[in-house]
Parts: structure tokens; C-alpha cells; sequence
């Protein structure tokens, strides 16, 4: 469900503003809009955070690239780093890459210059000045060829196809021996970063604070004050209001509860059936939530999802592997000393995981589909026998029959949530609509070889309903166009069922692309004793690819079934903004 929100208006004394945030702060349960933050306290503190986030990433793209480079001597900056306290790191690991940025921009520079003046060789540009000096006209210039060629020309005139260029400022000697040092300072800097890897985590375990800073930064921002008293605003769920009153009571506050008005957008909080509640983060993963007023979709949604995921990566396989990595998360993410619980975020993901995963697993079964191949002794099982049926029809009746059940409980869903109203009519009416088109799209493709005639009177009867009960008297002249779109959302119905398809075709790609890797490796016509080689890398790169791919089919195809189809017909636009409570990291 959704949780119901009050609006929270807190008033105390002024003097006690920066307290009552504090202990605002510890109770946790109140969303402030912290947006119209904007002082130098909340600047400052969000660039210390920043900064601290740009030291971690340096150091770690530095020892990532550390076996790439030649062992470095060691220099001034990595004693400054090992000498560097905790607190000062951040900036120390700054300053030295910036010292680095420096050195390589120098380096790049004297590259540049040396692939200009390679043509002419190691000369000393004071013996051209003196030259100059004494009268004699002495000019560089090169050709247009591919390399270059370089001279020096006596005369005012350059023969035809020549540039001159400028008289460079050092020997090529001087600017080689220049361009090493610069070289070797960029790897002395890259070299120490590398090493300061190793007390990365004293920033890491300082970014709970660092947020926590920035926070209450903004929410000193949005305190209002006038006289001597402040006040702040915010949310608070319904059922966090009686432990809200109780701090009021304690610390001298008032308090002004009241309604959202039709004009405000509460956050949400979604607080789904205690089986259903991982899906929470994979719609913050996916950074949507849907509207205050919307319906809370968790259930089906995740339901759904995992069949999609099974579908779409099909190959139970594959899903063995995800299965067994994350038993393996499970195991090293075990509580530590001192811990009671994983924390929440971990465990949810690891619970869809395993609930996805053992899904794919399940429709590998039903299949009989391992890594695109299959157990001889599983041909004959009924659900492998229909499912591979040589026409395909069989498949694409699931795809369609699992799109029809889908949109066909959004609308039914819909009818019931507003059953007091005569508009729960009209959703019934598309829930026929829908069961029409689903019969229609399977008589298009010849999976349905007889069209029943009670079906046109089911339609007609829900094309009256849709046409009567949609829109009440008094809104036909504001919103009576959608009755005149009614004909193309119709149509529009019949694509949403066939965009269902999409199950069978991404899953018979990835079953079929596994196929060909596993002929490719086997049919390669070698020795046996050097054919393993070739052989085992083919496999690994092929389905490890085709791995990939099935990811990306999942948050492509899987995520868009859900928030578009479905949330279309259920009439949640994923519009909200989660419900964020100022709490303490």
C-alpha cells in the first residue's frame, strides 16, 4: 500500500531552531523538501562530500591502472600521502593529481613540440640566431610529404610545397630530457595514488557523516524564521504521527497536522506485503515511484517481473549461474560481529535475485533449455513437447495469454478500487476490450483457427460501457475528446497485446545464439588434443556475450512491460518522488 502522508508544520522558539532540527534528525520519520537549499554552509559542505567521492575514484582508477605502468621511484608526493593524517587525506590525494594532471599536460605538450622539430634533428637554434644576426637569412620549413621532411632554406624565397615554422626554443635534446622528467613525475604521482588504495576505506567509512552534513546543511536552509519564532515544513506517515507528537511534547514544540491539499504532491512510501517488499528496491534501482494518488503496483509487478526475467533470458543455465552467485552473496554478506541484520538494501536485492533466478531456473526445466543445448531424457515431457512446437504457435499463445492476464487485471483492478464511482463501468468495459483483442491478435497470427460470435457481442457490450461511464455529464465539454481518441486507444489495445511477443523473440534469440556458439566450438575442425583450446575460449566468449545481452534484455524489455503496458491500463505514470525521511546515515 501507500502509506497515507500528513503535512507537518513544526513552530518553535528561535533560539532552539538548530536543536529541534537535531531532533527532528533523530527521530527519522519526517520528508523535508530540501531543494531551495542554496547557502555557502550547504555548498561547502556538499563540495567536502564531492570531494571526498573525486579522492576515491582517482585512487582507485590510479590502482587499476598500477600493473599497466613500470614500477615509479618513490617522490615527494607519496611521502606526502603516507604522511598525510585521515582528515587531510582528500586533500593531499587532490593536490597530487592535480600535480600529475599537470605533469601529463606538460609531457603531452612536449610531445607535440617534438613531433614538430623531429624533421629537423638535434640542432642548437642559437647557431640559427647567430646566424640571423650576423645577415644571413636562415629559415626552417617542411614539406607536405608523409613523414615530413625538414631543412633550412638561405634565402627569402621557400621553393614551392615548403612551410615554414618557427625556430623552436631548446635543443630536441633538451626538450627530450624535459619530456622524461615530466613523464617520470606523472608515474612518481600515479605510482603514490596507486598506494594510497590501501587507506581509501578511512574516506569511505567518513561518507555516512559527509552526507549527514550536507543534509542538515539544507535543512538549516529551509528553516524559516521571523521574530523569535521558526518553523519548518514537511511529511510525515500517518503511523509515525503519535511518536512525532511525543518529541513535541518533550521538547515545548507546536505541531500543525493536517490533509494534503489537491494542489500538493506528498512523497511516497511504499509499504507492500512483507513477502512482496524487495521489489522497493528495484524501484529505487530504478529511481521511479509512482504518484501519492496511484495505486501501489508491488505486488503484480514483481510477479510479473520474474516471469519476464525467466522468459527473457531463457536458458535455465544461465539462471543456475545467477542462482549460484547469489548464494554466494548471501554467504560473504553473512552479518558481521555486532550485527543483527544484512542491511536492508542488500537483502532485498539478494532476495530478487534469488527469486528471478530460481524462476529462470524453473522455465529451463519446463524447456529443457542448458546453456542451448537440452537433456536427452527430457524430449518427451509434455511442457518441453508443447513449448517446442516446430510452428511457434504455442509460444507466442503464452506471450499473448500472459499479456491479455496482464492488462486485463490493471483494467479489472482499476474497476474494483473504484467500485462506488459508475467510472468502474468503463474499466470493466476495457477489461473486455482487452479479452477481445487478445482473441483477435491470436486469430491474426493463426492460433485461433474459429472466431466465436458471443465475442462481438461482448465487445459491443464493452464499447458501451467504455462510451457510457467513462466521463461523467459535467466533464464532456473539458475532457470529452477522449471519447473521440476512443477508436485509436482501441487499436492501441491490440499493440499492447502484441508487444507481449517480445517474451518468445528475445528468449529464442538468446536460446539460438547460445545454439550457434555451442556448434561453432564443436564443430571445429581440429586435433582433439589442441581443439579444447579454441573450444573452451568460443563457449566462454559466446555465452558469456549472449549473458550480457540477456541483462540488457531484462531492463530493457521486462522493466518496459511493466512501467509501460501495464502501468498505462493501470493508470500509474510513475510521476512520484520517494519518500525520504532527514535521519541520520
Amino acid at each position: 500500500m501507500i502509506v497515507e502522508m500528513k503535512h507537518l508544520t513544526l513552530l518553535c522558539v528561535a533560539r532552539e531552531g538548530v536543536k529541534a532540527l537535531e531532533s527532528l534528525r533523530d527521530i527519522g520519520c519526517v520528508h523535508l523538501d530540501l531543494s531551495a537549499a542554496d547557502s555557502p554552509d550547504f555548498a561547502s559542505a556538499k563540495e567536502e562530500l564531492a570531494a571526498a567521492e573525486r579522492a576515491v575514484r582517482i585512487v582507485a582508477k590510479a590502482a587499476r591502472e598500477a600493473g599497466k605502468d613500470a614500477p615509479a621511484p618513490k617522490g615527494e608526493e607519496a611521502e606526502r600521502l603516507e604522511n598525510a593524517k585521515s582528515a587531510a587525506l582528500v586533500e593531499e590525494i587532490l593536490k597530487v593529481d592535480a600535480v600529475r594532471q599537470a605533469a601529463e599536460d606538460e609531457a603531452e605538450a612536449l610531445r607535440q613540440t617534438m613531433r614538430a622539430y623531429a624533421p629537423f634533428g638535434d640542432f642548437d637554434p642559437e647557431l640559427v640566431k647567430s646566424l640571423r644576426a650576423a645577415g644571413v637569412p636562415v629559415r626552417l620549413a617542411v614539406n607536405g610529404e608523409r613523414p615530413p621532411q625538414g631543412k633550412a632554406f638561405f634565402g627569402e624565397e621557400l621553393p614551392e610545397g615548403w612551410t615554414e615554422v618557427a625556430l623552436p626554443a631548446e635543443r630536441l635534446s633538451a626538450t627530450q630530457a624535459r619530456l622524461a622528467a615530466a613523464e617520470a613525475h606523472a608515474a612518481a604521482c600515479r605510482a603514490a595514488l596507486a598506494e594510497a588504495n590501501a587507506r581509501v576505506s578511512t574516506i569511505e567509512a567518513r561518507y555516512p557523516a559527509l552526507k549527514d552534513q550536507v543534509a542538515f546543511a539544507a535543512a538549516r536552509d529551509v528553516l524559516s524564521t521571523q521574530g523569535e519564532i521558526s518553523w519548518i515544513t514537511g511529511w510525515v506517515p500517518i503511523d509515525s504521527v503519535p511518536r512525532l507528537r511525543a518529541k513535541a511534547v518533550s521538547r515545548g514544540w507546536g505541531i500543525l497536522l493536517r490533509e494534503a491539499r489537491p494542489d500538493e504532491a506528498p512523497p511516497t512510501l511504499i509499504r507492500p506485503p512483507k513477502l512482496f517488499r524487495p521489489v522497493a528496491a528495484l524501484f529505487k534501482g530504478l529511481g521511479i515511484a509512482p504518484g501519492y494518488t496511484e495505486a501501489d503496483v508491488s505486488v503484480p509487478f514483481m510477479c510479473y517481473f520474474s516471469l519476464f526475467f525467466a522468459m527473457l533470458v531463457g536458458d535455465g543455465g544461465y539462471g543456475a549461474i545467477i542462482l549460484a552467485l547469489t548464494a554466494w552473496a548471501w554467504r560473504k554478506t553473512r552479518p558481521k560481529e555486532g550485527m543483527r541484520h544484512r542491511p536492508a538494501l542488500i537483502r532485498s536485492w539478494l532476495t530478487l535475485l534469488s527469486v528471478f533466478s530460481a524462476a529462470t531456473v524453473a522455465w529451463g526445466i519446463l524447456s529443457n533449455t542448458w546453456f542451448g543445448a537440452g537433456f536427452p531424457f527430457a524430449d518427451d515431457w509434455a511442457t518441453v513437447k508443447w513449448l517446442a512446437d516446430p510452428s511457434y504457435n504455442n509460444m507466442m499463445l503464452l506471450c499473448f495469454t500472459i499479456g491479455a492476464s496482464h492488462l486485463i487485471l490493471a483494467r479489472v483492478w482499476s474497476g474494483i478500487s473504484t467500485i462506488n464511482d459508475r467510472v468502474c463501468l468503463s474499466q470493466f468495459g476495457w477489461a473486455g476490450i482487452v479479452f477481445f483483442m487478445y482473441w483477435t491478435t491470436c486469430s491474426i497470427v493463426g492460433i485461433f483457427t474459429t472466431f466465436p460470435s458471443w465475442l462481438y457481442w461482448e465487445f459491443g457490450v464493452s464499447l458501451v460501457l467504455v462510451f457510457g461511464f467513462t466521463l461523467k455529464g459535467s466533464e464532456l465539454k473539458s475532457r470529452g475528446i477522449e471519447l473521440g481518441m476512443l477508436p485509436l486507444n482501441i487499436m492501441s489495445c491490440l499493440g499492447d497485446i502484441i508487444s507481449y511477443v517480445r517474451l518468445f523473440a528475445v528468449g529464442l534469440a538468446s536460446v539460438k545464439v547460445a545454439q550457434n556458439f555451442n556448434d561453432m566450438a564443436v564443430g571445429l575442425d581440429l586435433p582433439l588434443w589442441i581443439k579444447w583450446i579454441p573450444l573452451v575460449l568460443i563457449l566462454l566468449v559466446g555465452h558469456g556475450l549472449n549473458f550480457a545481452m540477456a541483462g540488457l534484455s531484462i531492463l530493457v524489455h521486462a522493466v518496459r512491460l511493466n512501467t509501460l503496458e501495464f502501468s498505462n491500463h493501470k493508470g500509474i505514470s510513475w510521476a512520484g518522488y520517494a519518500f525520504t525521511p532527514f535521519k541520520k546515515h
